[in-house]
């Protein structure tokens, strides 16, 4: 495929809903330069969390979640407090924990599914904050929990993946890797599920897919050596052909076969934490670019490098690239890499958005939540 037909075909996948709202104004009298175009209102703010004189740097990393039956915002935050709040600011109920939270929470069914910082996972009722059960993993949990097989499935910063019943909090299976000896990245790789096969990578060096019902391996391969920054850190994601895409953080981006881990292709791009990937074009950012890849072959089709030093999960709304950087939000056009505009409200931006169609819920470090609408460019 040539590479006009690829980003064509990009823009035609990654477009969104649209929804014709007042976007963001531009201070007429400013010195600095207007962004080209305006793609995101801010609907409504929100302070969460009290500042202490004690914090130098301050970082949120939990995406806020959106309870579909309240249409309330559940978010863990960095004091240790998990909340429940309306759109209007309201807290409807407040749960506090002896640790931050590192990752946001699963919602099904009425439940929320918590990843502690103090390494207990917790079922709580969404409706009232009632708690249902708890488990104990005994190591900070820092993945959002997935539910599969009647399992929640969460990940620790000691390379161990959980299967606890999402019934009665019973321990079900776990798999484990030993961590590398030196340096590893912040966070772990979040799982996914696929034809009742959980994929996942570790901060060893190592991608596996396990059977979700028993956690036996169906395969477990090495992709990185070392004792530091070997991480295979990003969610694993499918390509338009099926294939698996991970991504080491010295060894580049993979393509692998789903069924027995076998390499299809790599790249050498090192120094990439985190991939999104949409139909045929794999979206990856790192400690100082973000860029974009043909799932065909890897072959790079545009970077952008950050002076901001990326490094966390972007998202998308509405065709448009979300990436938390250290110094705010960067909106960017996911045709060309060219950043659109730059939220950054304050210590800027850790938490990965949380997207519901146009609207995105995002976590500044600060602790305000904002709610966002995303509009593609154009279509104002």
């Amino acid at each position: 495929m040539t590479r006009p037909a690829l980003l064509a075909g990009a823009l035609l996948v990654l477009a969104g809903c649209v929804n014709h709202r007042t976007p963001v104004m531009v201070d007429p009298f400013s010195r600095a330069p207007p962004p080209p175009i305006a793609v995101f209102s801010i609907d409504y703010w929100h302070k969460l969390v009290e500042p202490s004189t004690m914090e130098f740097v301050p970082r949120e990393f939990a995406s806020p979640a959106l309870d579909p039956a309240s249409g309330r915002m559940v978010v863990g935050t960095r004091d240790g407090v998990l909340r429940s709040v309306s759109i209007e600011g309201r807290v409807k109920w407040a749960v506090p924990t002896p640790s931050p939270f590192f990752a946001g929470v699963l919602i099904r069914d009425g439940v929320v599914y918590v990843p502690g910082g103090d390494g207990i996972l917790r079922a709580l009722r969404a409706d009232t904050g009632v708690q249902l059960w708890t488990y104990d993993c005994g190591e900070e949990l820092v993945t959002i929990p997935v539910l599969a097989e009647g399992k929640i499935l969460v990940a620790s910063q000691s390379a161990t993946l959980f299967a606890i019943n999402a019934a009665d909090g019973i321990w079900s299976w776990q798999y484990r890797r030993t961590p590398p000896v030196g340096f590893i990245l912040r966070g772990a790789s979040t799982p996914v599920v696929r034809d009742g096969v959980v994929y996942l990578g570790f901060s060893d060096g190592h991608a596996a897919a396990l059977d979700a019902k028993t956690g036996a391996a169906v395969w477990d391969r090495v992709l990185s050596t070392g004792t530091q920054f070997i991480d295979v850190s990003s969610k694993p994601g499918f390509d338009s052909a099926g294939h698996l895409i991970v991504v080491s953080y010295k060894d580049g981006i993979f393509a692998l076969d789903p069924r027995t881990g076998d390499t299809i292709w790599q790249t050498s791009a090192s120094g990439l934490a985190w991939v999104v990937v949409r139909g045929s074009v794999i979206f990856a950012a790192g400690e100082d670019r973000i860029a974009a890849y043909s799932a065909e072959t890897g072959r790079n089709i545009w970077l952008t490098s950050l002076p901001d030093r990326a490094g966390y999960q972007p998202a998308l709304a509405s065709g448009i690239l979300l990436v938390p950087t250290g110094k705010g939000l960067l909106f960017v056009n996911p045709v060309n890499g060219g950043v659109l505009r730059r939220f950054d409200p304050g210590r800027g931006i850790t938490a990965t958005p949380s997207v519901y169609g146009p609207d995105a819920l995002v976590l500044s470090n600060l602790g305000f939540v904002y709610g966002l609408h995303v509009t593609m460019p154009g279509t104002l």
